[in-house]
Parts: C-alpha cells; structure tokens; sequence
C-alpha cells in the first residue's frame, strides 16, 4: 500500500496553523499511511501548529528545501520507502518537479482553488 506524501503550509495546514477540514476529511477515507512534508524550522514547527498534526510530519527545516532533490532522498532514506511505494501532493511547483525528478508521482496541487475533486482522482488513479 503506498504512503501518501502531504504538503503542510499553503496545502494541509494554513499559516496560522488550522487544519484544512474537508482535505483531512478526504485523507481518512484512505487506509494508506501518510506523512506530512515540510521544510518548516522549529520555530515555524511551532507557528504553523506542526506539531498538532495528525500525521507524522517530516522537515529538514530548509536544509534542503523541498525544491531541492536531495530532500526526497533523504525522505525517502529516513523512512526506508521507495520512490514507487509513495505518491505526493504539494503545492508549489517547483517542489512538485523536485520529487518527479526523483522518480516520486506528484501531483500539484493548486491552493487557490483547493480543488479537493482533482486530488482525489489523483489519489484513486495513483495509490
């Protein structure tokens, strides 16, 4: 069963902290395991109520941002996965062409539109 990676600040989580409902809501209908992606240091851990999560949340705390390829690597060595056992939604761009040159699925995922219908058929089509 592949674990879903999830964009924290601007995605999941607002910056001031407050979970985004309706996202949450969608996640649970999935048994898959998931894991929120942040670059967040410990004072923004704090800021935007990382520490409240739900979920296990990973950060290399802008050490190498998620942009950076070396972030996946690294994410996927600390956790023991596969680049075909995970599927990814973030919503900045870059950091999606980041994890796809790593070989991860990723979706983006626009959060002015918070469009939760397209990141569902992404999740049914990739997991």
């Amino acid at each position: 069963m592949k674990t879903i990676l999830v964009d924290a600040v601007d995605a999941f989580v607002s910056d001031t902290g407050a979970i985004f409902q309706e996202m949450y809501d969608l996640l649970e209908t999935y048994e898959n395991k998931k894991i929120i992606l942040t670059g967040a240091n410990d004072e923004q851990f704090k800021m935007f109520g990382l520490d409240k999560m739900p979920y296990e949340v990973f950060s290399l705390k802008h050490d190498p941002e998620k942009t950076d390829q070396k972030y996946y690597e690294l994410m996927l060595e600390h956790f023991g996965l596969q680049k075909d056992e995970v599927v990814y939604f973030e919503h900045n761009l870059k950091a999606v062409e980041s994890a796809q040159s790593v070989g991860i699925v990723s979706y983006f995922y626009d959060s002015g539109k918070k469009d939760l219908d397209s990141l569902k058929e992404f999740l049914d089509a990739k997991i």
